[in-house]
């Protein structure tokens, strides 16, 4: 049974920083794309950040080009996502996803196919 399950989140305050981690039963990583993905209430799923397969490309949102990084450790079935100047606007539901057998990366949240049950950021102002 193939399984993501985030870790991480927390209460921080504005400008702040947090990790988040995604780790996989390893039925699925080493064929998967990896994305990052949040939910805030009352809002849609919206995309925060994408990884290839060999952790060679990457795309953002606009939202958070220049404060968030993701990476990949395949040799561990983990993917992180680094959150640094944190703002009140970033507070949601983190998810992370996998698209097995992905030959490209998106940021479109119906591209993947696979979720972890997600963690709460949340950011005080």
């Amino acid at each position: 049974q193939v399984q993501l399950v985030e870790s991480g989140g927390g209460l921080v305050q504005a400008g702040g920083s947090l990790r988040l981690s995604c780790a996989d039963s390893g039925r699925i990583f080493s064929s998967s794309p990896m994305g990052w993905f949040r939910q805030a209430p009352g809002k849609e799923r919206e995309a925060v950040a994408t990884i290839t397969l060999s952790g060679s490309g990457t795309d953002y949102a606009d939202s958070v080009k220049g404060r968030f990084t993701i990476s990949r450790d395949n040799a561990k079935n983990m993917v992180y996502l680094q959150m640094n100047s944190l703002r009140p606007e970033d507070t949601a539901v983190y998810y992370c996803a996998a698209k097995r057998f992905g030959t490209t990366i998106s940021l479109r949240p119906r591209y993947y196919d696979y979720w972890g049950q997600g963690t709460q950021v949340t950011v005080s102002s």
